[in-house]
């Protein structure tokens, strides 16, 4: 699963850069509620990977909700996803794998308890990071801009082109 994680942690940075690109295309003036709304949904999973992150050292976090009270701006955003997703590609990269079945105990911001495997929270983050991409996207196709191609499949073949000149097998005929 190690192996797995890497690449969806790769991937998961790869998309953030390029959704945050994409958000520098946007007029603050004419478009800024929908670039607000854009930023509150990207602090917002960026925040829950932060929660997480800091669940998974045991160190704690500085969050006392799932998002921040202000509005970061793009830069401001940018930057600290990119520094958090540096974060996760490090972690995937040195976690051993019994490490990763280890479940831990913790509370979620607004009090309830909860308790997962490391594995699972690595996957709840990147689940919830993409979710939440998804609605950005959503917002950039309203406003008639092309949004990222955010796939595993796209992110897999730029950064190993060598995938797309992979020789297909003929289809066997059934006898």
């Amino acid at each position: 699963m190690t192996a797995t994680l890497r690449t969806l942690y790769g991937y998961q940075a790869w998309a953030n850069k390029d959704l945050l690109g994409k958000l520098g295309l946007l007029d603050p003036k004419s478009q800024g509620e929908a670039l607000r709304t854009a930023l509150r949904l990207i602090s917002h999973y960026h925040v829950v990977a932060e929660i997480f992150a800091g669940h998974l050292t045991g160190e704690g976090h500085r969050h006392a909700a799932d998002n921040t009270a202000e509005t970061p701006t793009l830069q401001e955003l940018g930057a600290s996803v990119a520094a958090t997703d540096r974060w996760y590609q490090n972690y995937v990269r040195t976690a051993a794998r019994e490490e990763l079945s280890e479940s831990i105990t913790f509370t979620f911001t607004d009090g309830d308890r909860g308790c997962m495997t490391r594995e699972e929270m690595l996957m709840h983050v990147a689940l919830h990071s993409a979710v939440h991409r998804g609605e950005v996207c959503r917002i950039l196709s309203q406003l008639a801009i092309t949004p990222p191609w955010d796939t595993l499949a796209v992110y897999l073949h730029q950064v190993e082109p060598f995938r797309r000149e992979v020789k297909q097998e003929p289809a066997s005929m059934p006898a």
